[in-house]
């Protein structure tokens, strides 16, 4: 008796869940958006709402509406995009496949963004230790008496050489004359 009450309780709830569930497909769209340029819109929306949560202030400085810029500039629209992006999340392998060519991608674009930082951060390291060199140099050439005056009178003949700023300068057929 207990036996026949589990079963019945069992398959009135499978009913319930079955029932229940939403089993419709989504059709595909007459302007499905091909997988490599579905692929190729995810990753921009990717960075640039990655941007936009980075630095939202300046990106509405620019006027750029981030999700209208990449519509546009993959030639489809928003109505487009969702029936595709609908539709692909109905195809599971699809979608999947998808979204791991999309993380592929920004890994990829990030260890090319991070090596570039890192050939920036070691020219503005040059530059800094070349700067502190020159310094330090002409710090030990005017440490020097004889040098020193060396510099200031090679100084004070640039200033005496240069011409006057003030003074038109005379052409060399008026200076003939």
């Amino acid at each position: 008796m207990i036996a026949r009450k589990s079963y019945i309780l069992l398959t009135f709830f499978s009913l319930i869940l079955i029932s229940c569930q939403d089993l419709d497909k989504t059709e595909k769209p007459d302007n499905l958006i091909p997988e490599e340029k579905m692929v190729d819109v995810l990753t921009e929306l990717s960075l640039v709402h990655a941007a936009k949560n980075y630095n939202k202030y300046k990106l509405e400085q620019t006027g750029i509406k981030p999700d209208r810029f990449v519509f546009e500039k993959y030639d489809i629209d928003s109505i487009q995009f969702e029936q595709s992006s609908n539709y692909y999340s109905d195809q599971y392998v699809v979608y999947e496949r998808i979204y791991d060519s999309v993380r592929g991608r920004i890994k990829i674009l990030k260890s090319k963004y991070d090596a570039l930082r890192e050939v920036e951060i070691k020219k503005e390291d040059s530059l800094k230790r070349l700067q502190k060199d020159s310094l330090q140099m002409m710090d030990s050439i005017m440490a020097i008496p004889r040098l020193r005056d060396s510099v200031q009178r090679s100084k004070l003949k640039l200033k005496q050489d240069a011409p006057d700023s003030l003074i038109a300068p005379v052409s060399i057929e008026e200076d003939r004359s």
